[in-house]
């Protein structure tokens, strides 16, 4: 069990009032009808389970490479080669801005984990010019919001994930303001969908290259991993940056999709020190993870031994025209079973994940 800082401790290094034993038990404020979780009780800003402390080490891991990648691009990049992609100053100093927000959201789950928090790693990224950097941000945050979207609503403390939620709606608006960078359309979705650790774990995990030896091991399990050869990509349309932009979608129903996914027990991970794994039998379906969560499942055809093929589905919210079930920047798997799961019971998916999440940018 990892060793968890005092109550007054958390209390202080929020910046909130030191609580101590002899702290009055708080009362229902007037006017407030009954019911809610917490309503009555002093919060604790801490984890108060292993599930807690797992999730938000993960999600620390998520805070440290968006500082480090929002650094590292501009760094990376002259300011000709930012202002050739449409980029200007201004535009600049809001991902400066943007790698500050994420100190201070490393900082707050830091607070919350106490001394056996996680330190930053060494990273590898996957883009050489300022359009793919960008491309990557808006997958990696969204892939970020996703996975706490997932865990949020089950974590033991409730405090905690009240800073959580707080952090995360940010990222949510980073992810927006990346889309505008790249010239999408910058919310084609009503809903952003939710994840499971495991998942967002299998997206995080190629990134990380060399970690501290004293941070905690992240527990999640690792899918095999999962790619769409033929991923769209905004690049293709010849896009430049804007406030809003009529593109709002880059695939459609019926297109034919190329995937390809490894294999379990593939030593995997930062430093060599995880594999995959997978409890799945063998892989019959494509689930398209988009929207509400109510997972669209199609046939994966043309099986020759780790690749196949998926046509996207149609449909709508609610039978609304203006919102395809598949859109904005959202996710696959491959599954052994049509299982029915809704954003409250994602994790019961990943007992039959054979490989996956990959991004898909269909929108």
């Amino acid at each position: 069990m990892h060793s968890r800082p005092s109550l007054a401790t958390i209390a202080l290094l929020l910046g909130l009032v030191a609580l101590t034993s002899s702290a009055p038990a708080a009362t229902m404020a007037p006017f407030t009808p009954p019911g809610g979780l917490g309503m009555d009780s002093i919060p604790v800003y801490a984890p108060m389970s292993e599930f807690d402390f797992q999730s938000l080490n993960l999600a620390l891991n998520q805070e440290w490479i968006e500082l480090d990648l929002f650094h590292h691009g501009l760094a990376q990049f002259s300011v000709e080669e930012f202002e050739a992609a449409g980029l200007d100053a201004e535009d600049r100093f809001l991902i400066q801005y943007m790698a500050e927000q994420e100190l201070g959201h490393a900082t707050a789950l830091m607070n919350m984990l106490g001394p056996s928090a996680a330190k930053p790693c060494k990273y590898i990224y996957p883009f050489t010019d300022v359009r793919s950097f960008v491309d990557f941000c808006q997958k990696l945050t969204r892939f970020g919001e996703s996975g706490v979207y997932g865990f949020l609503e089950h974590l033991d403390s409730r405090a905690a994930a009240n800073i959580l939620l707080q952090s995360i709606t940010t990222e949510a608006r980073q992810q927006m303001i990346f889309r505008q960078f790249e010239g999408l359309f910058p919310m084609p979705e009503w809903f952003v969908p939710s994840i499971t650790q495991s998942m967002a774990w299998t997206l995080l995990s190629p990134f990380l290259q060399h970690c501290p030896s004293e941070n905690p091991r992240i527990e999640w399990q690792l899918f095999p991993p999962l790619t769409v050869t033929n991923n769209p990509t905004p690049n293709q349309e010849n896009l430049s940056p804007g406030i809003s932009n009529n593109v709002t979608a880059l695939s459609f129903p019926g297109r034919e999709l190329l995937l390809s996914w490894g294999s379990p027990g593939k030593v995997t991970g930062y430093d060599g020190r995880y594999t995959t794994n997978t409890t799945a039998g063998r892989a019959h379906f494509v689930g398209w993870i988009s929207q509400l969560n109510n997972i669209t499942y199609t046939p994966l055809t043309n099986v020759i031994g780790s690749r196949g093929r998926t046509i996207q589905p149609g449909g709508n919210i609610f039978g609304n025209g203006t919102a395809p079930v598949i859109n904005g920047t959202m996710y696959l798997v491959i599954t052994d079973a049509e299982v029915f799961v809704t954003p409250a019971n994602i994790s019961m998916l990943n007992p039959h994940i054979v490989a996956g999440p990959a991004v898909y940018q269909s929108g």
